[in-house]
């Protein structure tokens, strides 16, 4: 899957730009030109060779704050994005075997789940257990994992009428052997969209709840705090959203670009493509005629 994706200039793009982000997010805080907490008598500075971004209002170099508060915002992300496939995933495939009882009570879980506004809750939960991102994402990445349980449990209920399956369980085959033989791989490909969408979702869930201050301790850079102490001061920098709003928008289009990009190179419509695509070759070939077997003399 991943050279099919890597084939496509859609997925070289998007794994491109993701690419560039998990590097900001492990390298960043050596990238930094500067000290992102250290504040200076120079504050709502313009661009300069010093301040690549100017400064904020305490003076503090935006661009080593960017860089800096890269890490929180993709671990928080990924954070969610893997909790939600963890907690969703799993009783999404195991539905469809261990009985109604199960299925019925997930299916309710699933329901309440998807009522309950995440944002609101995300804060209730830090109310009561304390500021901190972790927990934040944890509650986030719970409220999520409906949508890989649903996608999940579609794709099993389709593998698991397969003739293959069927003969796999009247032959006694555990459903742990059955899921990792069968069914994963078939599986796979919708949740790895779902991942992929998720983690974007996640880039936004951050970005939303360090915009309001809540999961950092100030003064902890973030994407999200960056952009809400900048719209403070808009009359002295009206470009200093820019930067964050455009980091926080490439990342989470790219996430949608890859998820498309697997999309397209998986199931009916992947099979599809590298059967255009080997028709286009033969043709080429046809095009070409035979080489000759030797020059002429």
């Amino acid at each position: 899957m991943v050279r099919r994706v890597l084939a496509l200039t859609s997925g070289r793009i998007a794994v491109t730009i993701l690419a560039v982000i998990a590097l900001l997010a492990l390298l960043g805080p050596w990238l930094a030109p500067q000290n992102p907490l250290a504040t200076s008598d120079n504050p709502l500075a313009a661009t300069s060779a010093a301040h690549w971004l100017g400064t904020d209002y305490l003076g503090r170099d935006v661009l080593s704050r960017l860089l800096d508060g890269s890490r929180i915002s993709v671990l928080g992300s990924l954070e969610v994005a893997l909790v939600a496939l963890v907690v969703g995933a799993i009783p999404g495939i195991l539905s469809v075997y261990l009985g109604r009882a199960f299925e019925w009570f997930t299916l309710r879980i699933a329901d309440t789940l998807v009522a309950l506004p995440f944002l609101l809750f995300a804060i209730a939960v830090i109310a009561l257990l304390g500021n901190g991102i972790t927990q934040a994402m944890l509650v986030t990445g719970v409220l999520v994992s409906p949508l890989f349980y649903r996608v999940s449990r579609a794709a099993t209920l389709a593998v698991a009428r397969s003739p293959y399956v069927e003969a796999a369980i009247v032959s006694g085959a555990s459903i742990g052997w059955i899921v990792r033989r069968h069914v994963w791989t078939k599986v796979l490909p919708p949740i790895a969209v779902a991942l992929a969408q998720t983690i974007g979702v996640g880039f936004v869930i951050v970005s939303s709840l360090t915009f309001l201050g809540i999961g950092v301790q100030p003064p902890e850079p973030t994407w999200g705090g960056l952009l809400a102490s900048d719209l403070g001061y808009l009359s002295h920098r009206p470009w200093a959203p820019v930067a964050p709003a455009l980091l926080i928008m490439v990342t989470v289009w790219a996430c949608n670009l890859l998820a498309d990009a697997i999309r397209d190179v998986s199931g009916e419509a992947g099979r599809a493509l590298a059967n255009d695509r080997t028709a286009r070759a033969n043709r080429r070939e046809a095009a070409a005629g035979p080489h000759p077997a030797g020059g002429s003399r």
